[in-house]
C-alpha cells in the first residue's frame, strides 16, 4: 500500500512538474509584446524618414533621395522580419493563433515552424543586409575600405549562413522521410 501511495505521489509530481514546464512557454509573450512596440517604433521612423523625403525632395539630389528610399526599403524589410518572429514565434513556441478561417492569413504560417522560421530569417537578414551592402557601395566614396571590406564579409557569413542552415534542414529532412518510410515497410 505504501508503495503504490508513492508512486501515485511521485506520478502527481511528475505532472505538476509537466505542467509548469509546458506553462513556462507564456513567459516567451512580454516578449513578442514588445517586438510589436519596436515595430511601431519602425513605423515612426519610417513617417519621420518619409515625411524628410517628400518635404525636401527638392532640395537633394538623386544620390541622397535613392539613399533615403533605400531607407525606407531597409525599415519595411525589418518591419517583415519583426512580422515573421512575432507571428512564426508566437503561433510556434507559444500557442496557436487560430486564424485558419481569417481571410488575411498570411499563407506562410500555415508551414511555419521551427525549421522554415530559420530559414525565412536568415533570408530576410540576407536581404536586410543587401540592401545596407548596396547603400554603402552608393555611397562609397563617403565610406573606408575597411568599413566596406568588413560589410562584404558580414553578409557573405550571412549567405553561407543560410545556405548551411537550408542544407541541414534538407539533410533533416530527407532523413525523417527515410525513417517514416523504413517504419511504413515494416
Amino acid at each position: 500500500m505504501s508503495e503504490s501511495k508513492s508512486m501515485a505521489q511521485r506520478k502527481t509530481a511528475l505532472t505538476a512538474m509537466s505542467e509548469i514546464i509546458f506553462w513556462s512557454r507564456w513567459l516567451q509573450a512580454p516578449l513578442y509584446f514588445g517586438l510589436i512596440v519596436a515595430q511601431g517604433v519602425y513605423v515612426y521612423l519610417f513617417a519621420v524618414e518619409l515625411w524628410h523625403l517628400v518635404h525636401d525632395a527638392h532640395k537633394i539630389g538623386e544620390t541622397e533621395i535613392m539613399l533615403i528610399v533605400l531607407g525606407l526599403i531597409d525599415v519595411v524589410m525589418i518591419a517583415n522580419l519583426l512580422i515573421m518572429v512575432i507571428i512564426g514565434g508566437y503561433e510556434t513556441f507559444v500557442s496557436r493563433l487560430n486564424l485558419r478561417e481569417h481571410p488575411d492569413q498570411p499563407e506562410w504560417l500555415a508551414h511555419v515552424n521551427a525549421a522554415t522560421m530559420k530559414i525565412k530569417l536568415s533570408m530576410a537578414l540576407i536581404g536586410i543586409s543587401s540592401i545596407h551592402l548596396l547603400k554603402t557601395f552608393i555611397n562609397a566614396d563617403q565610406m573606408t575600405e575597411h568599413t566596406i571590406k568588413w560589410q562584404v564579409i558580414i553578409h557573405v557569413t550571412f549567405i553561407i549562413s543560410s545556405v548551411a542552415i537550408a542544407y541541414t534542414d534538407r539533410i533533416m529532412t530527407r532523413t525523417l522521410m527515410d525513417a517514416h518510410r523504413d517504419l511504413e515497410h515494416e
